[in-house]
């Protein structure tokens, strides 16, 4: 990588000592709200959210390379972080315009990258929901969006990572057969075209092309649905990969802690030369009720016990099937 001197640090900062990212996401806010009061409909949607960030923060984010908030709701869980741990900001606002078509993107208020990085951002991350199926007026929106961004990191010499989301410009179900045998060509897509230098993104940060309960073999899941030969399955994971011109990980898309591991030892087998992942839900979804329901300490407990054993399930796996980044 030929970075600058800034954001070489921020990936320094980000990585462990073995060069690989092994970063926890926090950054969820609507999706993340609605969980907590599915619960406990009495909790306070911004309280909530704020608390729920400090505890993953205070027990997870400081046993992982870094840790990605969102300036919304993460400022206080940021400050329960050891000075050795990386802070990834998020600096898109949660979901998009259900009204408009295309899924356009936007920014968080208040925030420009100056003032994350002021404020002890070791590295930007910017969603944009994106189809290169889609009509080309919408995609000429978003990747001017892109560039922007790309160029505000620059002018702030601050790490760019970019988390280009795939959806179905058909309303297609994300889950549906149809859409699942069309997502590898559009992962591969944004592998090939937002690695190119005239984005600026510095690490993408990726799915995975096909989800491993869509993987003919792995029927011990609940959700089983084989679509692609574990061959067909390697070839895409390769391809990918192949295409990519800077460092990438994966992200863990919802999937239970099981499946997660599962799908970095299959990544590694297809020969896919990830960087490692910025994971969320896999490691502290389920302690949700328990926050929602019972007391703090029962939380931090939770968090300490069956998240810490999701999360060093995950950094296990990635110490043997992730690259170092050079």
């Amino acid at each position: 990588m030929n970075l600058t001197s800034g954001k070489q640090k921020g990936v320094e900062q980000i990585s462990n000592d073995n060069n690989i990212i092994f970063a926890t996401a926090m950054d969820q806010r609507g999706s993340l709200g609605k969980m907590i009061q599915s619960f406990n409909k009495d909790k306070s949607y911004e309280k909530s959210l704020i608390e729920f960030k400090e505890g993953v923060a205070k027990v997870l984010g400081n046993k992982s390379s870094s840790l990605l908030l969102d300036p919304e709701y993460g400022w206080q869980a940021s400050e329960e972080l050891d000075d050795n741990i990386g802070l990834i900001m998020a600096y898109e606002k949660t979901g998009y315009d259900s009204t408009e078509k295309g899924r356009l993107p936007n920014l968080v208020d208040f925030y420009s990258v100056q003032d994350l990085a002021k404020n002890g951002a070791s590295a930007i991350k910017l969603l944009i929901y994106y189809n290169h199926n889609e009509e080309k007026s919408i995609n000429k929106i978003k990747d001017a969006f892109i560039k922007r961004v790309g160029d505000e990191c620059k002018q702030n010499d601050i790490l760019f990572i970019l988390e280009p989301v795939s959806y179905s410009e058909k309303d297609l179900d994300v889950k549906s057969s149809q859409f699942v045998k069309e997502k590898p060509s559009i992962i591969e897509f944004f592998m090939d075209e937002f690695s190119k230098d005239k984005y600026g993104v510095d690490i993408l940060k990726v799915e995975v092309p096909v989800a491993i309960y869509n993987i003919q073999g792995y029927d011990e899941y609940d959700n089983y649905n084989p679509i692609f030969s574990q061959s067909e399955a390697q070839k895409l994971y390769k391809d990918s990969s192949d295409v990519s011109k800077i460092p990438f990980i994966y992200l863990s898309g919802g999937v239970s802690n099981d499946q997660f591991v599962e799908t970095l030892n299959f990544a590694k087998k297809a020969g896919s030369k990830f960087n490692g992942c910025l994971c969320g839900r896999a490691i502290w979804k389920d302690g949700i009720e328990d926050y929602a329901t019972n007391t703090w300490q029962n939380y931090l407990e939770w968090l300490k016990n069956n998240g810490l054993n999701n999360l060093y399930k995950v950094k296990e796996t990635l110490e043997k099937t992730a690259t170092p980044i050079r």
